[in-house]
């Protein structure tokens, strides 16, 4: 019935707008043996020019594929705006995006940063290459678009994150992560491979540009601030913004509007050099 309810209220979001198309799709992942939701936001002009920029975007833990474009449906205004495509793929309620250390059935990491990008470049005309790819999220989702975008940055150019959950070791008993990547104190155990603020120590080779921001009344406002002054002493280029806001729809709203602008910018960069 929610599965219903939810398709529904995205043919009214489609209907009612002469703006942006927004499709939902099931793609099926050979890696978890399922077919998975996800919603696609093309913009009006779809038809009749080329091909587009993808931004990827993330939802949090408890959401799921429609949560951001039920909640934020202004995306199909920006859309129009920045000439891009968005994709909302569904990353369960509580994978953290990753493929689990502890049950195989579980394999986010693969489905996001491989079967997605391959199934949307195969059904819509996208430009297919890293420069015209960016992924980024919110909360569990932001944790996904960075940790993502620094393993995965022969697919994604840029990556972003909004109020983040970019440091997981201080919350290891909260949100399920450890059914996910198993105990922290296990001996032999190191959650180093599975957190951004580690991955940053292994910038990729291939420059990637990224963006990331929390409110100051934020939960994970303090492991933000850390991140970036360590990417500051690795002399790691990033965009970093912090302004008043917690952890609630009212600031990824207003976030959301200032990440587009920076990966448009991005794609348009790329498009020069290329």
């Amino acid at each position: 019935m929610k599965k219903v309810l939810i398709l529904l209220l995205l043919s009214g979001v489609a209907l009612s707008s002469k703006a942006a198309i927004v499709d939902t799709v099931n793609i099926y992942s050979n890696a978890m043996k399922k077919s998975i939701a996800c919603v696609v936001i093309k913009p009006q002009s779809y038809a009749q020019t080329g091909y587009f920029p993808v931004v990827y975007l993330l939802h949090g833990a408890g959401g799921k594929y429609a949560t951001w474009i039920m909640r934020v449906p202004e995306l199909q205004a920006y859309a129009d705006q920045y000439q891009l495509m968005i994709v909302c793929p569904d990353g369960s309620p509580d994978s953290w995006y990753f493929d689990s250390k502890v049950n195989p059935a579980v394999r986010y990491e693969t489905h996001i940063s491989t079967e997605v990008p391959a199934y949307i470049d195969t059904h819509y005309k996208t430009q297919q290459n890293r420069h015209g790819r960016a992924i980024t999220g919110l909360s569990m989702g932001g944790h996904g678009g960075l940790f993502l975008g620094f393993r995965h940055a022969d697919t994604f150019g840029a990556c972003g994150s909004m109020s983040g959950g970019v440091d997981i070791r201080p919350f290891a008993n909260k949100w399920n992560i450890q059914h996910l990547i198993g105990n922290p104190d296990s001996t032999g155990f190191d959650w180093k491979d599975h957190t951004v603020a580690e991955a940053v120590e292994r910038y990729p080779k291939d420059s990637i540009a990224i963006i990331f921001d929390c409110g100051i009344d934020d939960f994970f406002y303090a492991t933000n601030k850390a991140l970036h002054q360590k990417m500051l002493e690795l002399k790691i280029p990033h965009d970093y913004t912090e302004r008043p806001g917690g952890h609630a729809w009212p600031y990824w709203r207003n976030s959301i509007q200032y990440q587009l602008l920076f990966f448009r910018n991005y794609f348009d960069e790329m498009k020069t050099r290329n």
